[in-house]
């Protein structure tokens, strides 16, 4: 360890040791101030200075009564399976009041991405309980599927429902590493409230970076969390989820590091490097070949503005397998959760559902509820313009058709976990408002095995008046 007294410049999160030459590129450092010892890292170093961030508030500190010691080590975490059912900060240190747990080994924080040559093809699926996401949108183990929302809209609940309800096959325990950036201190109450009440908190290992934490700590929450989950999926052969919320409030602290070190900003001011650093944490996540673990991430960003073409969301999607994308106007409507189902997307759905798997109707039916719904918006689109009056008897029946699957398989209560037999059953219910000759993405057999098109029919024709507030939800 290297001690340094008084540093030759302070700029927000940022001390500068000039003439100095000793230190390491992500380094850990210890800044002690009047205010108390912060963890610190090495941003820059030369042979003429040394660059560190501060992961505490520099708040009226002066130069001379700062003292930093290189620690001569990157920043490194003791993981285990004991540190599931605790509670910790955005550095990984317990929150809970209890002592750090035992650590099976200390790993290194920045972790890597997993190597491609010996990344297994993400299969099998994890069981969610939400049925605009299990019969929809379904989640493999090893993929990454971002959530994309917006401010108001309820993706802490679902972060919530889906952390408690993550599930695999019946006797299939799933850990959660659920990691929350930069929340308040209600929003960080309610989720320890949920988990522990839950009586699953034994499963679970919460990262809580609060709003009034340092931001730099921020860029550090998601690293710890993906170190923790990285050792009980590949080391301990654990099935792990990691929920990342809110990866916006990640993305506006590296801007204000990137602004602090006077870097030449990009789209929106954010650094130019964002999208390198997104996807250094989104890849690594996967399944590695000869090993029984996995890690599957969904991250969740709430979008500027509601704009999918901010710089977040965009890069996002680049570097992830779909989107889920919620909708302000149907959470306006009062569904929950409101799942944009158009708009949603799932690339590895089709690798994991299907006989065998999931059921054997599975990828016929979310085939052909997403065309019925493509053909629902064009439906209701002519309605608002014409009148339901003008619609051909066949456009009403997707009137009846959309209102079943909003209210009945979209829509479902945030603690409801329903199991993938009763979510397939509900698009099927839907799906028999429309005539069976609209149903053109099902074959014969499938057909004649689920659809109830006798009781569908009757209701589809009579079915359009009274939509109200549904109807304008999309």
């Amino acid at each position: 360890m290297i001690d340094v007294v008084g540093v030759d410049r302070i700029d927000g999160p940022l001390l500068v040791v000039e003439g100095f030459a000793g230190a390491a590129y992500g380094e850990v450092v210890e800044v002690t101030a009047p205010t108390g010892t912060h963890l610190g890292e090495v941003l820059s170093t030369g042979t003429d200075a040394a660059i560190i961030e501060v992961w505490g508030d520099t708040t009226g500190l002066r130069t001379e009564d700062v003292a930093v010691r290189f620690r001569g080590e990157t920043l490194r975490l003791g993981v285990g399976p004991a540190s599931l059912g605790r509670v910790f900060d955005g550095l990984g240190r317990p929150r809970d009041g209890l002592p750090a747990p035992p650590a099976a080994v200390t790993a290194d924080v920045h972790g890597a991405a997993l190597d491609p040559a010996a990344r297994a093809y993400p299969s099998d699926v994890i069981r969610t309980g939400v049925s605009a996401i299990d019969a929809m949108n379904t989640l493999v183990r090893g993929q990454k599927l971002p959530i994309f929302s917006a401010a108001g809209l309820p993706h802490d609940a679902l972060a919530t429902q889906i952390a408690l309800q993550a599930g695999g096959g019946e006797d299939e325990d799933v850990a959660v590493v659920f990691a929350a950036l930069g929340i308040a201190h209600d929003v960080a109450a309610g989720f320890r409230e949920r988990f522990e009440g839950s009586g699953l908190a034994g499963r679970t290992a919460l990262f809580l970076n609060l709003a009034d934490d340092p931001p730099m700590e921020r860029i550090v929450t998601p690293r710890a969390a993906l170190t923790l989950a990285e050792h009980l999926a590949f080391e301990a052969g654990r099935h792990v989820l990691v929920i990342l919320t809110d990866m916006t409030n990640y993305a506006e602290a590296l801007r204000e590091l990137s602004a602090r070190k006077n870097e030449v900003p990009g789209r929106k001011g954010y650094p130019g490097y964002l999208y390198t650093d997104l996807a250094s944490l989104y890849e690594r996540c996967g399944r590695i070949r000869g090993r029984p673990g996995s890690l599957t991430q969904i991250p969740i960003l709430t979008m500027p503005g509601d704009d999918v073409t901010h710089p977040i969301p965009d890069l996002t999607g680049y570097v992830t397998e779909g989107q889920i994308v919620l909708s302000r106007a149907l959470h306006r409507a009062g569904i929950y959760p409101p799942v944009d189902v158009p708009a949603s997307l799932s690339r590895l759905m089709k690798d994991g559902i299907g006989e065998g798997a999931t059921r054997a109707d599975h990828a016929e039916v979310a085939a052909q509820t997403f065309a019925a719904y493509a053909r629902l918006r064009d439906v209701r689109s002519l309605a608002t313009i014409l009148g339901e009056n003008a619609l051909s008897a066949t456009d009403r029946t997707y009137l009846a058709f959309g209102e079943a699957f909003e209210s009945g398989l979209l829509a479902q209560d945030p603690e409801e976990a329903r199991d993938l037999d009763t979510t397939l059953d509900l698009a099927w219910a839907a799906l028999s408002h429309l005539p069976a000759s609209e149903l053109g993405r099902v074959s014969e057999a499938t057909l004649a095995a689920h659809y109830g098109g006798g009781h569908g029919a009757g209701a589809g024709h009579g079915g359009g008046a009274g939509h109200g507030g549904a109807g304008d939800a999309t």
